[in-house]
């Protein structure tokens, strides 16, 4: 083969690289616009005016006169700040009781030697199997029962556990390697300490992770609070949103509206974005080989 053919033959190679970077690229960004243009119209839609949007009879793309009016009266006209405390009240208690429950349940599950754990694990895997449908009326019920409608208590303690996350930290927790536990009980060390000093850190990634969904569930919950709470003063922002559209500034007053979505939405934002990486690590980790 002649050198002439060596070169076509590299040329036709390259060319065909060249194709398909570049229907790849057209392709992800179609798709990043799909993903992105929701947010962009809910951010454009409140900064404009009430009169301004009614007059569209076509919907614009940009507006010459954007105003920050539809945030003050999202605040203002509506108790948005109470439903926002009340969501991170609701969040950060029920984050950190779950943690403190699934981190020694894994550890016990991944680690420890007790008569029955893999059948006690495996059931605890059925439970997965069952639909929430019945878990969230079984919870009403009890939570009725105790008299816990329209509290904390009574939004917080049906999800402070998690069976999904338990069975993730342990597959991370049992990749570690065993010379590691034995060494470190060799040396006088605690199970707790061995937890918290070695086990932990390890799986930061991980548990940064579980960290961030569990907010990213708190924080978007709704079918569980509207069914236990009715009084305003315990909403959180998913059904505040949906008091605000009845009986705050009404189905027409769509700019204020997205206004309020906007405020609500800003902290997951934020919290992906400076956690982004570590969210990448722990759903890629695949464990330590030992």
């Amino acid at each position: 083969m002649s050198n002439t053919d060596y070169t076509r033959i590299e040329r036709a190679s390259r060319n065909r690289k060249l194709a398909v970077r570049t229907v790849t690229y057209i392709l992800l960004t179609f798709w990043a616009v799909m993903v992105l243009f929701p947010y962009y119209w809910m951010l454009l839609t409140s900064v404009k005016g009430y009169g301004a949007y009614n007059a569209e009879y076509v919907p614009a793309f940009f507006t010459t006169s954007p105003t920050l009016e539809n945030y003050v009266s999202a605040f203002r006209e509506v108790p948005l700040a109470r439903y926002f405390m009340n969501t991170v009240v609701f969040t950060v208690a029920t984050t950190a009781l779950m943690m403190a429950v699934i981190i020694p349940a894994a550890f016990a599950f991944a680690r420890l030697e007790f008569k029955g754990r893999d059948l006690v694990f495996s059931l605890f895997l059925a439970l997965m199997m069952i639909p929430n449908e019945l878990v969230i009326i079984t919870n009403y019920q009890t939570i009725t029962g105790w008299g816990l409608r329209n509290s904390f208590p009574g939004l917080i303690l049906p999800s402070v556990t998690s069976v999904f996350y338990i069975y993730l930290l342990r597959e991370n927790f049992a990749q570690i390697p065993d010379e590691l536990y034995n060494a470190a009980k060799v040396d006088g060390t605690t199970d707790f300490k061995y937890l918290t000093r070695v086990m932990m850190p390890i799986c930061r990634p991980t548990i940064i992770t579980i960290v961030i969904l569990k907010v990213i569930e708190c924080w978007n919950s709704y079918v569980w609070p509207r069914l236990v709470t009715d009084d305003p003063n315990y909403f959180l922002v998913s059904g505040g949103i949906q008091e605000i559209r009845e009986n705050g500034f009404g189905r027409e007053n769509i700019p204020a509206m997205m206004a309020a979505v906007v405020v609500i939405s800003v902290p997951l934002i934020v919290l992906f974005l400076a956690f982004r990486n570590k969210v990448m690590a722990g759903v890629s980790r695949g464990g330590i080989k030992g």
